[in-house]
């Protein structure tokens, strides 16, 4: 317990003090996200939260952690290497879709054939348990890649991503510390610790975003972790057996999964690319019936909550019934968000023409989506 507390101190300290120099070094060069009409803030703020939190994290890991005892963690951090610079690199020069999906393609090679982090059951979902390799090598792409973007696409509201974040680590990182697994347990909570650091200044209004620096990091080691967890906690041979280890899992990352694979499907069901950009997600849905940031925030960290708690004491049925519960019930709670949006106000535009010819003044119509047309303010969205 000592180790981990160290660790996560260490962690906590190395980012807190990391981030202020971040945000003077990005004013100073101007590294800003700038507003448009689909992000949520009106004026420029840097987004590189994420080299404070890699530095935390990968420092901590590097102080605490025997490689020798768990080799597979090199793997990890050279995954977390790719993943960290191709998101500063986007974060910095946009980048395309299929570059970073390249990216994440390789550093989840490096997880499930060189890591060992690989679905090889399916533990009675759907009736399935043992599967061929082939399948479950290719399963185990699927997941820690939507894992890895689902951490991604939720970072849109400040104090979110980050939340979601640590209360993921943090509950898994309990768990393998209680299975006697110290080196993922202090992987867990030295994220968790970093990303505390960082929402200091992340709360709305934030000083500064996590970027794609911070959430596909952060996306790949809750996805290392909720593998493993699957796998461990599914072993009634293990230190520390769950059942419904598969309905868990999926709950302790419920609200990014539940809102990613419900976009992508958006998206593609339109004929759109699914890491096409749009206003689709849950915290859009959540701010456009009036909740700020913080009341997204706390709404979607508690719902969460509630479904990891659901799910705890319901484990007895066994998974099958508890993600089709868990996936029906969020996808009723969405359907019931957007169907009940309030109409969009119009906003009514007089244009006063200097010609003679004209009696009346001309007026347009246009849509707050639109807005930004008019001159005014920048949209939020």
């Amino acid at each position: 317990m000592l180790q981990i507390l160290a660790t996560a101190i260490i962690s906590f300290i190395v980012a807190f003090l990391a981030i202020p120099v971040i945000i003077l070094v990005a004013e100073k060069k101007k590294l800003f996200d700038i507003p448009d009409e689909r992000k949520l803030h009106t004026h420029t703020i840097a987004s590189l939260g994420g080299i404070g939190v890699f530095i935390g994290l990968t420092f901590a890991l590097l102080l605490s952690v025997n490689f020798q005892q768990s080799p597979e963690f090199q793997y990890f951090i050279a995954a977390l290497l790719l993943m960290f610079f191709i998101g500063l690199k986007d974060d910095i020069i946009a980048l395309s879709a299929f570059k970073k999906f390249v990216v994440q393609i390789i550093a989840a090679g490096l997880v499930i054939h060189l890591g060992g982090i690989r679905i090889e059951s399916l533990y009675g979902l759907a009736g399935i348990y043992d599967i061929s390799p082939v399948y479950g090598l290719a399963l185990s792409y699927i997941i820690l890649i939507l894992i890895i973007n689902a951490f991604n696409l939720i970072d849109g509201v400040d104090g979110l991503a980050g939340s979601l974040g640590i209360l993921s680590t943090s509950l898994l990182g309990t768990y393998f510390y209680m299975a006697g697994m110290m080196p993922y347990a202090l992987l867990a909570f030295s994220l968790s610790a970093a990303l505390m650091a960082f929402l200091i200044f992340n709360f709305h209004p934030a000083k500064i975003f996590m970027g794609d620096c911070g959430s596909l990091t952060v996306g790949l080691i809750c996805g290392i972790l909720v593998l493993k967890f699957i796998n461990v906690a599914a072993n009634p041979a293990s230190p520390f057996p769950i059942e419904s280890s598969v309905a868990l899992g999926i709950a302790v990352i419920l609200v990014p999964l539940v809102d990613t694979v419900r976009v992508f499907a958006i998206r593609i069901l339109k004929g759109r690319s699914p890491f096409f950009p749009d206003r689709n997600h849950v915290h859009h849905l959540l701010l456009d019936h009036g909740f700020n940031h913080s009341g997204v925030t706390t709404i979607c960290v508690a719902a969460n909550i509630l479904f990891i708690v659901w799910v705890y004491f319901c484990r007895s049925l066994g998974n099958t019934p508890l993600v089709i519960g868990l996936f029906f019930i969020c996808y009723v709670i969405l359907g019931a968000l957007f169907y009940t949006l309030p109409r969009r106000k119009l906003v009514i535009q007089r244009q006063i023409i200097s010609s003679l010819q004209e009696k009346k003044p001309a007026s347009k119509v246009i849509d707050l989506s639109t807005k930004k047309e008019l001159g005014n303010e920048k949209v939020k969205g």
